[in-house]
């Protein structure tokens, strides 16, 4: 019987589909329980280390090329897979090249979303506040549909920048942030779009784009950590991609896709309210085997509808779906979300909202967790996980969608994030 930290193990292995690839079939013999293939199908690297390796040049990223990348290398993110194209202008928006004039002055970069920002107001402001401080004229990058940010964040290292400012929705940010993880460039996160999620976390003002400005030339820099997530998916690719707040696996990565777009832009983040009615219709758990980063080699199984991997826990609303994630404390926090029966949901959510977000703020509500035995939704601590399962299930980072994948490797790198921060902003609580 499992201890009462650990996920159960007392469900049927769900039928799989014919798997597409000897990975697959590794993944899928190991989600069902065989110790020797999730070892032998590990996605671990024997010197794992604090950086995304093997980043491609950020100007030859920029153009088309013929470079056939190893499936271990870091993918550029885009919407379409195909290989991303960073696009540089002007402060008055027009088209510039890739290749800055020098400078003797210190400089920043603005990477921006044109879809979520203001874009003239806001590369005026950028430019004012940096010449007031005495830097140089920033540089100017736009995402596009090829680029989410991360290869122009790379043009922008390419030309030595002393500091990134990032404007636009979850997606950019987690994608500037992948391209700064492990480089000591700060980032300032000029709050927009409709989550903000990482500046929530942060506890950044969401409403004070002057100060987020002025952060990055006046403010304070707090290292916090990253999160890495290696996937592989059924045809037995591996990819490697960054998340500053959460990764996911299952339901939750369904109901991000099943999110309409057109409502998520009326509303914001309470369209994702809809895209969890559509999912749970259709919602089956699934058998998953994984092992825990600092626990030895014992290996876990679970039927499951979800695995979420946090760097931090705080979402819109105030809820706190991981009460006890920091993100800097340079800890993996998981949640293994397993209902069971009609009533199992009402378990899940009462353990997420009225739970973490109430009952955990007094002492008495406290006193209540510690007595009582829930297992619906069960919270594991480590520097890492590798969970393996078949089919392939649904994947999401930070709130964008990533495919599916029958195995994934999720870490924490430590202070991996330098960010600027308002001189006096307080970080004691982070």
């Amino acid at each position: 019987m499992a201890a009462p930290h650990e996920p159960r193990d007392d469900a049927d292995a769900p039928r799989t589909e014919e798997p597409a690839s000897p990975e697959a079939e590794q993944d899928r013999a190991a989600s069902e329980g065989s110790p020797q293939d999730f070892h032998s199908a590990t996605l671990r690297g024997e010197d794992d280390d604090d950086t995304v390796s093997d980043n491609p040049d950020p100007k030859s990223a920029a153009e088309p090329d013929d470079v056939i990348r190893e499936p271990g290398d870091v993918e550029p993110d885009t919407s379409d897979g195909e290989s991303g194209e960073a696009v540089r202008v002007s402060r008055d928006g027009d088209d510039a090249p890739m290749d800055a004039e020098p400078t003797t002055k210190k400089r920043a970069a603005l990477v921006y979303n044109p879809t979520k920002v203001d874009p003239e107001a806001l590369r005026a402001r950028v430019s004012e506040v940096a010449a007031e401080a005495g830097w140089a004229e920033p540089l100017f990058y736009e995402t596009t549909v090829d680029d989410l940010g991360d290869d122009a964040t790379r043009a922008a290292l390419a030309e030595d920048v002393d500091a990134v400012l990032v404007a636009g929705g979850d997606g950019t940010v987690r994608a500037v942030a992948e391209a700064l993880t492990s480089t000591g460039i700060p980032l300032t996160i000029v709050p927009s779009g409709t989550g903000n999620l990482l500046a929530r976390n942060l506890n950044l003002p969401l409403d004070d784009t002057d100060a987020m400005i002025r952060a990055t030339f006046e403010g304070k820099v707090h290292p916090t950590d990253t999160g890495i997530a290696r996937i592989r998916r059924a045809d037995g690719t591996v990819e490697e991609h960054g998340f500053v707040v959460m990764a996911g696996m299952g339901l939750d990565a369904a109901m991000i896709q099943n999110t309409r777009p057109e409502l998520k832009k009326s509303v914001g983040w309470v369209a994702y309210v809809d895209g969890a009615a559509r999912s749970l219709v259709n919602a089956k758990p699934f058998r998953v085997m994984y092992q825990l980063d600092g626990h030895g080699h014992r290996l876990h199984s679970a039927k499951v509808q979800s695995v979420l991997f946090a760097n931090c826990g705080a979402l819109p609303g105030g809820v706190a779906l991981i009460p006890d994630a920091s993100i800097a404390d340079g800890v993996l926090d998981v949640a293994v979300i397993q209902p069971t029966g009609p009533f199992g949901w009402l378990g899940v959510w009462r353990s997420i909202w009225w739970d973490n977000t109430v009952l955990r703020r007094f002492r008495a509500g406290r006193r209540v967790l510690e007595r009582r035995r829930d297992s619906s939704v069960r919270y594991l601590r480590g520097s890492g996980i590798e969970l393996a399962t078949a089919p392939a299930q649904p994947i999401e980072l930070d709130g964008d969608e990533f495919g599916e994948a029958t195995r994934i490797y999720t870490r924490i790198i430590e202070g991996g994030l330098a960010v600027a921060l308002p001189a006096s902003h307080d970080t004691s609580s982070l």
